[in-house]
This record gives C-alpha cells, sequence and structure tokens, in this order.
C-alpha cells in the first residue's frame, strides 16, 4: 500500500467534499449544466488538470468558465483564438523601460487562476506551442527567465467540433496535456425554460457571490493529493493503459501521461465519494472521459471510435 494518504482523517476528506457541493450547487444556480459533467470539472480541479470543451456555440462553454471562477473567488482571463494571436499574447513579454534603462516583464492573460482559451484551434500552432509549458509545468519562460503561475492553476480551451475553416487541429503533444475532454450538449427542454428565466434580467454570472477562495480550493487540493492508491490500482491502470496500446486499430494508444492523469482523476473522484483511498470504480467511471481524447484510430479501422477502444479495454481487463 502506498504512504500517501497517511495523516489523511474523515473530517478532512468531509471538509474537501462539502466544499465541491458547495461549488458544484452555486454553479448549477446560474449555470444548466449536467450533474455528470459537472462532477467531471471538478474532479479536474481537484486533481489540477486541464479541461478541453468540446461542443457547438451557444451552449454555454464560457459562462460555465466565468461562473467556477466566480463562485471561488479565481481570477480570469479568457484569451480569444484568433490566426494571428501570437505566443506573447498569452504569456506575456519583455518590455523596456525607458525611464529605468532596463527590460521588465509584463504578464499575459495565463497568469491567472482560471484562463478561458476560446476557440483553441483557431490558434496558430505557434501559439498552442506557448501553452505547453505553462500547462504542463506550470511555469513560463520568456528570454531564459522562467516564471511561476498561480496556482490553482486551470486552462479551460474550447473549440467548435464541427467548424473547420480557418483552424488548426490540436498536435497531440497539446491534446495529451489536457486531463479530460467534456461536451455540455443542449439542456433538456425544461432546464432551458429555467435558463431563459434565470438570465432574461441580464447577466447571472456577474451577480454571483462567492462560496470559497482559492486558500479554500488548495486545500481540498492538498488532500486529495493524499488520497491513498494501492499499487494494485496502479497496475491496474498501466494494464488498461497497454490494452489502448497493443489494439489493433489504434495508431497511438494512451501515454504514460495519460496514466498519470487517470491516477490523479480517480482520487480526486474518491474524494468527492467521501472515501479516503481510490477503488478501480473510480478508474472505470473516468476512463472513457480522461483516456479517449488521446487516443488515434489506425486508418484501417473504419468503424472504431476512442470510445469504443477504451470500453473493449475495460471490459478485457480485469480490475486487480
Amino acid at each position: 500500500m502506498s504512504t500517501e494518504g497517511q495523516g489523511l482523517d474523515g473530517s478532512e476528506v468531509a471538509r474537501a467534499g462539502l466544499l465541491a457541493r458547495r461549488i458544484a450547487a452555486a454553479v448549477q444556480d446560474a449555470v444548466e449544466v449536467k450533474d455528470d459533467t459537472l462532477e467531471n470539472l471538478l474532479v479536474c480541479i481537484l486533481a489540477e488538470g486541464h479541461v478541453l470543451i468540446e461542443d457547438l456555440p451557444g451552449v454555454g462553454k464560457t459562462t460555465l468558465a466565468r461562473a467556477i471562477a466566480r463562485v471561488t473567488d479565481l481570477a480570469f482571463q479568457r484569451v480569444q483564438c484568433t490566426a494571428d494571436l501570437l505566443p506573447a499574447d498569452v504569456v506575456g513579454t519583455n518590455v523596456f523601460n525607458q525611464r529605468e534603462d532596463r527590460f521588465e516583464f509584463r504578464p499575459g492573460p495565463i497568469f491567472a487562476n482560471v484562463v478561458l482559451v476560446d476557440e483553441i484551434n483557431r490558434a496558430s500552432p505557434k501559439t498552442q506551442s506557448g501553452l505547453l509549458e505553462c500547462m504542463q509545468e506550470r511555469r513560463v519562460t520568456v528570454d531564459v527567465h522562467s516564471h511561476e503561475l498561480a496556482r490553482p492553476f486551470l486552462v479551460l480551451a474550447t473549440q467548435n467540433p464541427v467548424e473547420f475553416e480557418g483552424t488548426y487541429p490540436l498536435p497531440e503533444a497539446q491534446v495529451d496535456r489536457f486531463m479530460a475532454r467534456l461536451t455540455l450538449g443542449y439542456p433538456t427542454p425544461a432546464a432551458e425554460v429555467s435558463m431563459l428565466r434565470a438570465h432574461e434580467a441580464g447577466d447571472r454570472v456577474e451577480r454571483m457571490e462567492a462560496v470559497a477562495s482559492a486558500a479554500d480550493v488548495l486545500d481540498a487540493i492538498e488532500i486529495t493529493q493524499r488520497i491513498v492508491v494501492s499499487d494494485r490500482l496502479r497496475s491496474y491502470i498501466v494494464a488498461l493503459l497497454q490494452r489502448t496500446r497493443e489494439d489493433s486499430r489504434t495508431e497511438l494508444g494512451a501515454s504514460p501521461r495519460a496514466g498519470l492523469m487517470l491516477l490523479r482523476a480517480a482520487k480526486a473522484r474518491a474524494l468527492l465519494e467521501g472515501r479516503d483511498h481510490a477503488l478501480p470504480d473510480d478508474v472505470q467511471a473516468l476512463a472513457r472521459t480522461v483516456l479517449a481524447h488521446r487516443i488515434v484510430l489506425a486508418p484501417e479501422a473504419l468503424e472504431a471510435t476512442p470510445d469504443q477502444i477504451v470500453a473493449d479495454a475495460l471490459a478485457a481487463t480485469p480490475a486487480m
């Protein structure tokens, strides 16, 4: 058994779980979002993972990101991606200060807690690559000087899955840095009527009040990191990854980074379930969300889907 979780008691798990429920209730009060989607988003926040939201325009992607930042009192910035957006427009640049006769760093919008990168696939590959270090190492290097990013740090990137003109497909290295890919979908008719009623008088997110602080979120993240994980569960995750790599229908299976993110996500789900230890159930519940977007199908796999590859791997891999 891992030494993770030593000193973790029930009151800490309950405290972090209560915080997550407060955040979820506050967000759902202003944004129509399905319970499972919101739970997956909370998992990513607790596991310090970034999220790719792939859905049609107008379903609430931006509103959801703003609501998360608002209820947690976190600094929020939005980057609207276009073809002429430069890396310096995102991460910042050095500017010469004539009065002091020296260069000084002017941080870009990436120096926030919650960063919405809207329509990320409209940014050029050069600009997309500027996000790689930010998302993986949570720092920015400009002219050989490194600048640490704030914590907590969450990138919520969006892209439209049906519009391709003027877009650049995300490279696999970029996709692999997102813990989860989520879709919001259209609300039910009743939920949509409720949304119209709630928002007809103006932007409801602007009227939201914080129910947590950055310190509260960091405390919950630290508790999540101490959730107990057994070596058998780690072996189970590795076996799942191997199944996706060995499947003849895949050209590229799940990476070791994918396994690490699945493990962290499983710990976060365990906390949301009120447990101080992760189980195979947590891995199975999150496997499609964490693994499917990383899988590249072989050209001849005409009828397969990444979701089906993950489902088959789950069915063929016994829990240890």
